[in-house]
């Protein structure tokens, strides 16, 4: 056990140096279990004991850092940890390094090179994150280059429109900013991440920030919060001029806005105009029932599950809210009927996820969205907002 232990604590140090504690291609802790099993032969069961788990958890994170070595970065930087890990972890150890002919047997493993400068990593991130960014652009890495060419769809991929070095390439893949896409038997291709996007807007709100600091009373917008927000504009009316104007929104803290940046299989998007807006004008009205010194309206009355009280009075007064809002909310989720009211309620009002929501109804994966559009479809015709536009 101590054995084990001691062997466990220097794959760590080893892997520090190479990955990130959490988060990017691989964290430090996973890599320092593959490496103390794949290299130095401890068994699942004894790492399981050093690391307080159960075999099984060891046997998936060892399954899991084994199938990131289908990317080339990460393959060569666990090559690297292998190479460094060949010298025995006890001086006293009479147990003689592998050979290789290459290398005398008494000399020390090649050493990694310094990790890139934070702020200069930040600086090719602004590059060429923002590259990858456009549509349909990919990483294209052909075997023992020193750069790799990014190829976007504005050329039809013709002709690289930036070259990234393979040193930087690998800084990417290590935080998890990149990852394959396709890998061929000449080339590899990679696209940028979701991380890798969030880290961007990350980056251009710090910019912004810089170039245009805050003023008045107002909070200031903190990178961080940038970075897990999708921009998007809006028209209204402006009711004091009467004029149209266009407002900035998040469209990530609704999971209908989500849902309208998605595409179908036909390549159009996956909700139309007045399906998103029928799902808003339910969501304004639940809003505005809300409103009042003491909201005594119960909405989870409207859900099918067993949990709501048969037969309790309904209570009408000042505190209640708006009665008109509250009115068009119950006949528009009367109107959907159970099943389709219920996604409605939970997505558009309550601004619950999809994959949540599948949970509490027991759907399968993935079958939300499609109840979802279903219910946006009714209620577009219950607001008679099709017949309007058409």
């Amino acid at each position: 056990m101590a054995k084990t232990q001691d062997i466990l604590d220097r794959c760590v140090d080893l892997a520090n140096a190479t990955f990130p504690e959490a988060g990017g291609a691989c964290t430090a802790r996973d890599a320092a279990i593959y490496l103390a099993h794949t290299e130095r032969g401890e068994s699942l069961r004894a790492l399981a004991e050093a690391t307080g788990t159960h075999p099984s958890t060891v046997m998936r994170t060892v399954r899991r850092v084994e199938a990131r070595r289908d990317d080339p970065l990460v393959d060569s930087m666990l090559a690297d940890l292998e190479r460094r890990a060949e010298r025995p972890a006890n001086p006293t150890d009479d147990t003689p390094p592998p050979a290789n002919d290459n290398q005398a047997p008494n000399a020390a493993p090649p050493e990694l090179p310094p990790a890139m400068p934070r702020s200069e990593l930040e600086r090719e991130a602004r590059r060429y994150l923002r590259r990858l960014s456009e549509p349909g652009s990919f990483l294209l890495v052909t075997p023992d280059a020193s750069k790799g060419g990014i190829f976007c769809k504005a050329n039809e991929h013709r002709k690289p429109i930036a070259m990234l070095p393979v040193s930087v390439a690998v800084e990417f893949v290590r935080e998890g900013w990149i990852r394959v896409c396709q890998r061929g038997v000449a080339s590899i291709r990679y696209r940028i991440a979701e991380d890798g996007r969030s880290f961007l807007r990350r980056l251009l709100a710090e910019d912004a920030l810089k170039r245009q600091p805050a003023t008045g009373f107002a909070e200031a917008a903190t990178p961080f919060l940038a970075q897990h927000q999708i921009p998007g504009e809006r028209a209204i009316m402006n009711p004091v001029t009467g004029q149209p104007q266009t407002l900035r929104i998040n469209l990530g803290e609704n999971p209908l806005g989500w849902l309208a940046r998605r595409k179908g299989p036909d390549g159009q998007p996956f909700l139309s105009a007045d399906e998103v807006d029928a799902g808003e004008r339910l969501r304004l009205d639940f809003e505005v029932a809300q409103m009042g010194p003491s909201v005594a309206q119960d909405w989870h009355k409207f859900l099918t599950p067993g949990d709501r009280l048969a037969g309790t009075p309904v209570r009408r007064g000042p505190g209640e809210g708006p009665m008109a809002a509250r009115d068009r909310v119950a006949k528009a989720l009367s109107c959907l009927g159970p099943g389709l009211s219920d996604v409605a309620l939970r997505v558009c009002c309550f601004l619950e996820g999809l994959e949540a929501c599948e949970r509490r109804m027991g759907w399968s994966a993935r079958s939300g969205k499609v109840v979802l559009k279903i219910a946006l479809q009714r209620l577009t015709e219950h607001y008679g907002l099709g017949v309007t536009r058409h």
